[in-house]
C-alpha cells in the first residue's frame, strides 16, 4: 500500500508564493513519475506539472513560467513551487504517483489534496 501526503497549502495574497510538498511512502520499488493536479469548485481536475524518474518535466500552459516541479529521490518527495499566484489558482491541489511495486506491477496513487486559496 502506498500513501501520499501533501502539505504546504494555505491562504496567500495575489502575487505571492507557496511551496507544496508531497511525500510518498509504502511498498514502492520505483517511482516512475509524479505529478501535480488541481481541481477548483465546479471544474474538472486539471494537470499542472509532471516529473519522471530521470528528472524530465512538463507543464500545463496555464502554469508554465510560474510553477516549478522538482523532486528529492532520497525522500520520495515531490515539490511544486508556485510563484505569481492569481485568484484563478485557487483550488485543491493533489499529487499523483505512478510507480512499480516489489512484484513489478505498475500502480497509481493519489494524495488527499491540500487547499490553496489566493485572495486579498
Amino acid at each position: 500500500q502506498v500513501q501520499l501526503v501533501e502539505s504546504g497549502g494555505g491562504l496567500v495574497q495575489p502575487g505571492g508564493s507557496l511551496r507544496l510538498s508531497c511525500a510518498a511512502s509504502g511498498s514502492i520499488f520505483r517511482i516512475n513519475a509524479m505529478g501535480w493536479y488541481r481541481q477548483a469548485p465546479g471544474k474538472q481536475r486539471e494537470f499542472l506539472a509532471g516529473i519522471t524518474w530521470n528528472g524530465s518535466t512538463n507543464y500545463a500552459d496555464s502554469v508554465k513560467g510560474r510553477f516549478t516541479i522538482s523532486r528529492d529521490n532520497a525522500k520520495n518527495t515531490v515539490y511544486l513551487q508556485m510563484n505569481s499566484l492569481k485568484p484563478d489558482d485557487t483550488a485543491v491541489y493533489s499529487c499523483n504517483l505512478e510507480g512499480t511495486d516489489f512484484d513489478y506491477h505498475l500502480f497509481g496513487s493519489w494524495g488527499q489534496g491540500t487547499q490553496v486559496t489566493v485572495s486579498s
